[in-house]
């Protein structure tokens, strides 16, 4: 007999006459203490002047219809002992089809019966007083929690229970014409369950319940529970939670509909400081929400991440954020989506250990309504978005019929100019998820701070320019319109600019560049790379970083003669050219100085730049072709050249690392 049914054979054998002596007797069926038996043949044989006899009880089939289990083929033998004084004495093994044998004692006595069922170190032992015949006390050491499957399943048809322990005592209540009534108090080592769906899984869960639990013949059950949770980690969705080194109180109501479905009219958590949560819900059969109302309140945020939320930053690319201060939220759910939503946020900072983002002093009042209007406002003292710094801001907001928008533009200091938030519409979604859609405009910000705090060489201008709508979806951010970056006396201009994952893994970004009059002098002294005079024109298009590094784009520069602009090349810079070749790159130097740099190509694909320049003969291309006495060329002699090896060269010429080659 399968482990998990033996309380109710228990049950039922218990509850046999103590004075049946018969040699064989068989019984259609019997219903005793909510089990019922069908198909049972009773033997005993005790022969004359022996000192005990032999039971031997079959059942073809046991059924317990409130709990919801029904077994098969169930077989005990054991000797049977009579103490003269009307108490009865039967232990021997137990096993039913498909299942483990176990060990049942039985003591029967007119004052109470008393059975103990034993497995291992797992030991169910079951208590019944005369006077009481419809109360039963069952106590547990070390019981799997495998045993109570079928019981589980008749509440959740969809759960299963792995491993697990558990101690307590359990009192089951039959009486004649009502409701089945079970209540207790256990202690859990070592949860193990989930769903079929993969919806929920619960692992290594310890921790003390306490329950009553209705169970009518027909009818709704009622379940309410109360206990502690002191270590395990339990999913649902996307929601995962972790509790480790300090307890989290819970209690809960549970009523079952008609439908199969579940209402809870109370559902309570308590964590200490970091989080205290009322509230109600309600979930269809299949376990899915109906609706959740909560009022919750954190006086610690720091400690939210690592224990409740994060499942959610993972989704949003943000494992790790650290939190700070503290809030309060109340928020209403119906049909799979957020219907209200009032957060007061006191004093918040927001730390991601990457440096992706940072904001502190985050406060005020957020409000969104799914129908109708509410309004809020929130602000900030100062953060930073990928190293780049901005200070305080403050945001107006209205929410209406789903959609939370910006009801003034509001502006950013940012890298000594100004980030101006033109519109924002941030919309949570049903199945296509979050949408967010906002404009903005940049006026004067220093390219000169963006480039230190980039890590990029000390370039020098301004950043301007206008995006009037951006749209964010999916993990994607597409951009409308264009950025416009002063720099070294020209112009850079970036369309069609996008972002996949830009707080996930390997985040990308895709944009098309132009080009437009760069002083190449000011340009190759930001770089130290010797010294290059003209103005340079060009694109690069396709661009794509991902995770920051280059993987593609086709690039195309050249100079263009300006009335009173010199192209001239020095030495310096021809030397650190051909120093990056190595056999890629042969530079043919017979002067000092002077020459004129034109065109230069590279289409990168695959980690292979397709090297081009002003003429192609053979594998060769000319990347400096020089004019009057003495003359001066630099020629490639490799058009694909390994991505990375030449950005390392190119990074060791500029430092002065690598010697020249010169032919």
């Amino acid at each position: 007999m399968p482990a998990r049914i033996l309380t109710l054979l228990l049950l039922a054998l218990c509850a046999w006459p103590a004075q049946a002596r018969t040699a064989t007797a068989r019984i259609g069926s019997l219903e005793v203490a909510g089990a019922e038996l069908d198909g049972v043949v009773v033997r005993l044989s005790w022969p004359a002047g022996a000192a005990h006899g032999e039971l031997s009880i079959q059942a073809a089939r046991i059924a317990a219809p409130a709990l919801g289990p029904e077994y098969r083929q169930v077989r005990w033998r054991c000797p049977l002992s009579h103490d003269g004084a009307g108490a009865w004495h039967c232990a021997g093994p137990l096993q039913g089809r498909g299942g483990a044998r176990m060990h049942l004692s039985v003591d029967l006595s007119s004052v109470c019966t008393g059975a103990r069922l034993s497995q291992g170190n797992a030991r169910l032992q079951l208590r019944r007083e005369a006077v009481a015949p419809d109360v039963t006390r069952l106590d547990l050491v070390r019981v799997p929690l495998l045993w109570a499957q079928a019981l589980l399943q008749r509440a959740w048809t969809q759960a299963s229970v792995g491993d697990g322990v558990a101690d307590g005592t359990i009192v089951v209540h039959t009486p004649p014409r009502q409701p089945l009534h079970v209540e207790g108090r256990l202690d859990v080592d070592g949860l193990a369950l989930d769903t079929t769906d993969a919806a929920v899984a619960v692992a290594g869960l310890d921790g003390a319940i306490g329950f009553d639990w209705l169970q009518p013949d027909t009818g709704p059950a009622r379940i309410v529970a109360s206990g502690e949770v002191r270590d395990g980690e339990v999913l649902v969705g996307n929601t995962y939670v972790a509790i480790a080194g300090r307890p989290a109180g819970f209690a809960l109501e549970a009523r079952q509909q008609a439908d199969g479905g579940w209402r809870l009219p109370r559902l309570a958590l308590r964590d200490g400081d970091a989080l205290q949560v009322e509230g109600d819900a309600s979930f269809a059969a299949d376990a899915s929400l109906r609706a959740l109302s909560l009022q919750a309140r954190s006086a610690r945020l720091a400690a939210l991440p690592e224990r409740y939320l994060s499942g959610w930053l993972g989704l949003a690319g943000l494992s790790g954020l650290e939190l700070d201060g503290a809030a309060d939220a109340t928020l209403q759910v119906s049909g799979g989506m957020l219907q209200a939503l009032d957060a007061r946020l006191h004093d918040v900072s927001m730390r991601d250990p990457r440096d992706r983002l940072r904001i502190e002093g985050l406060a005020g009042e957020l409000r969104h309504r799914a129908r109708g209007a509410a309004q809020g406002r929130l602000s900030w003292r100062e953060g930073a978005l990928y190293g780049l710094a901005f200070g305080a801001i403050e945001l107006p907001l209205a929410s209406r019929d789903g959609v939370l928008r910006l009801r003034a533009p509001a502006s950013l200091p940012m890298l000594g100019g100004e980030l101006r938030l033109l519109d924002f519409a941030l919309d949570p979604g049903g199945a296509e998820g979050l949408r967010l859609g906002f404009g903005l405009e940049l006026d004067g910000l220093d390219v000169g701070q963006l480039s230190a705090a980039l890590g990029w060489p000390a370039f020098r201008g301004s950043l301007d320019g206008r995006i009037p709508q951006a749209r964010y979806a999916s993990q994607r951010l597409d951009f409308d319109g264009g950025l416009s970056m002063r720099v070294f006396d020209g112009r850079v201009d970036v369309s069609a600019l996008s972002m996949e994952r830009p707080f996930g893994v390997a985040p990308t970004l895709s944009a098309d560049l132009s080009l437009h009059g760069l002083d190449l002098e000011g340009l190759t002294g930001a770089f130290d790379f010797g010294s290059i005079t003209g103005r340079l024109h060009g694109r690069i298009d396709g661009l794509r970083l991902v995770d920051w590094t280059a993987t593609a784009f086709d690039a195309w520069l050249h100079t263009e003669p300006a009335p009173g602009v010199r192209q001239r090349i020095s030495q310096r810079a021809v030397q650190d050219i051909s120093s990056v070749g190595d056999a890629s790159f042969v530079g043919s130097l017979q002067g000092r100085l002077v020459a004129l740099f034109d065109d230069f190509g590279c289409r990168l694909a695959n980690e292979v730049c397709r090297m081009s320049g002003l003429h192609s003969a053979g594998a060769g291309f000319t990347i400096v072709e020089g004019s009057g006495v003495p003359r001066l060329q630099v020629v490639g002699f490799n058009r694909n050249v390994d991505w990375p090896t030449l950005v390392e060269r190119l990074a060791a010429a500029a430092a002065g690392d690598v010697a020249p080659v010169v032919d």
